[in-house]
């Protein structure tokens, strides 16, 4: 496919999220239905779509329109250069009409703040207080592709160790200080998941805020100590406490949410139990709890867009019942780590003060903020222990 191509395809796919088809479901037909397409197209198409929704806001003010081809057209205009290859044939765009045109024949015109930095109008002043001087910093670092970190599996093999089994695959890889476990792909990062590294368990993918927040809460427990992952999803964190050494129980609300725990243990060499309906007293209980994961929104954009005053309402009540949830399930003495992948005081703070109003005998050991421009995904961990 020629770029032009790419960006029709590209424009397709915006309209149709626009229309509210979810972006993954889109590109998934897509891809089936352009046997043409080889995988490096599919890839390019995947970017282009994906950062034009990171920029939606910008990216429509700038194309003049909130259709796909507005929405590319301002990403050109925000790149001061206009698009190539629009001629109508050959699968291209239509080429550009006069008034479209036009809007390359001038500078851009200054957006409001909240625009320029692609956020949701009635979440911007709450970010600005929550963020406070990192706000705009942290929110235009939001508007491009995140990078993609490893987990080295320090059972298995050493930091040192994993890259240099990476380079041998061409991938190249370097470590992060926020986390002794992490390393940054600076190259080929598409091949890791075919390459004999990953394959072997060596390395999982996870991001490095992720990768702190489990390191932080090995920390404040005893080694060794069994571990409730009372939200555990995927089992991310899952798999990082257990290759720290800690013997973990997996649990979540929706039980198929964790059907690919025992896949990604076995290749990691670990053992998690599964729990359907867990009980008891636990010297640890950990709880990566729903939220808006503003967080990592540029990793999935189209929840910006989607999030709502309703559904923050929502998530803090779940937020809450959580809370009590793994508070009545720890053991005296014991300690109960809460996260979130959330910028928002309203799901990170404020929910620790309201648990500690209706809760005594708790005390807060340490609550810790880390954001993107740390490196990673934004994210929150409070440690909490039960007197």
């Amino acid at each position: 496919m020629t770029p032009a191509a790419r960006q029709a395809a590209a424009i397709d796919l915006l309209d149709q999220w626009r229309a509210g088809r979810p972006l993954e479901a889109a590109l998934t037909t897509w891809a089936r239905k352009s046997r043409y397409a080889g995988s490096k197209d599919r890839e390019a198409v995947r970017d282009i779509v994906f950062q034009a929704v990171r920029r939606a806001r910008s990216a429509a003010a700038l194309g003049g329109g909130e259709g796909g081809r507005a929405m590319l057209l301002g990403l050109a205009r925000a790149e001061g250069e206009a698009p190539q290859g629009w001629t109508g044939e050959t699968y291209t765009p239509a080429p550009l009409t006069a008034d479209e045109m036009a809007l390359f024949e001038a500078p851009p015109e200054p957006l409001p703040r909240d625009v320029a930095l692609d956020c949701p109008a009635w979440l911007w002043p709450q970010l600005e207080r929550d963020l406070g001087a990192d706000a705009g910093a942290t929110l235009d670092l939001m508007r491009d592709r995140a990078p993609v970190y490893l987990r080295v599996n320090i059972q298995k093999i050493s930091p040192e160790g994993a890259i240099a089994r990476l380079a041998q695959e061409e991938i190249t890889a370097i470590p992060h200080p926020l986390a002794e476990t992490a390393l940054l792909i600076t190259r080929n990062p598409r091949r890791l998941r075919n390459s004999s590294v990953f394959k072997e368990g060596l390395v999982e993918l996870q991001d490095l805020a992720s990768q702190a927040v489990a390191l932080d809460f090995s920390r404040a427990i005893p080694a060794g100590a069994p571990v409730l992952d009372y939200c555990a999803g995927g089992g991310g964190k899952s798999l990082a406490l257990a290759a720290l050494g800690h013997r973990v129980s997996a649990h979540d609300v929706s039980p198929a949410r964790m059907r690919d725990i025992a896949p990604r243990a076995a290749r990691a060499g670990v053992q998690i139990a599964e729990l359907a309906a867990p009980g008891g007293d636990w010297a640890a209980v950990f709880a990566d709890a729903p939220c808006s994961g503003s967080g990592s929104w540029r990793r999935a954009p189209e929840a910006k867009w989607s999030f709502s005053p309703d559904r923050l309402d929502e998530l803090t009540t779940i937020q809450d019942s959580i809370l009590a949830n793994c508070a009545a399930l720890t053991a005296a003495d014991g300690v109960l780590g809460y996260a979130t992948c959330s910028l928002l005081r309203a799901e990170n703070e404020d929910r620790i003060a309201a648990f500690l109003a209706t809760h005594t005998g708790w005390t807060c050991l340490s609550q810790r903020r880390i954001g993107p421009l740390d490196g990673g995904d934004g994210f929150f961990l409070a440690i909490l222990q039960r007197g």
